[in-house]
């Protein structure tokens, strides 16, 4: 079956944008992946985006545009402010330490592994002590990593933006 694409116009600010979107495997386009093109068009963030069309602010991100009445050509606008270049450097500091941190659960994930294969006895005897040290030692290191990333958070300054909630 042939990609779906879509072409509409989206105004923000003073700028129109043309997003073309292509939705693979026979499904159409969704909010999701319009509000995902408009961050690379504008850099404004998906959490910050109000994307509006006649009228009405469209929320439901798996919903198909089409649910929405937007079809090829439709004019839409959008809303939202873009990152502080502080918000951005601390957001990439997030983004390296959740690398590091799936990393150094991958190490361990490995060291439950070889312990489960010493536990099944797949290791003779005489070199079982070798080994337990061998992962010891790796289970600290890891240990150390996770203090050092935990060190990191605690450094960092993270800016939340006012909201009040009435009830």
């Amino acid at each position: 079956m042939a990609d779906i694409t879509m072409a509409v116009t989206v105004a923000y600010g003073s700028t129109k944008h043309n997003i073309t979107l292509t939705a693979q495997d026979g499904h159409e386009p969704l909010l999701k992946d319009l509000c995902e093109a408009l961050t690379e068009a504008t850099g404004v963030p998906v959490p910050s985006q109000k994307v509006i069309f006649k009228g009405k602010s469209l929320k439901e991100m798996e919903e198909p545009l089409s649910s929405f009445g937007i079809k090829q050509g439709c004019k839409l606008m959008m809303i939202g402010k873009r990152n502080s270049p502080e918000e951005e450097a601390e957001l990439k500091k997030l983004k390296d330490i959740e690398k590091s941190v799936e990393q150094t659960a991958k190490k361990l994930e490995k060291v439950d592994g070889e312990l489960t294969g010493l536990k099944n006895g797949f290791l003779a005897k005489e070199l079982q002590a070798e080994a337990l040290n061998k992962l010891d030692h790796r289970v600290k290191v890891a240990s150390e990593q996770f203090m050092k990333i935990l060190e990191e958070i605690d450094g960092m300054v993270i800016v939340f933006r006012c909201c009040y909630i009435v009830s």
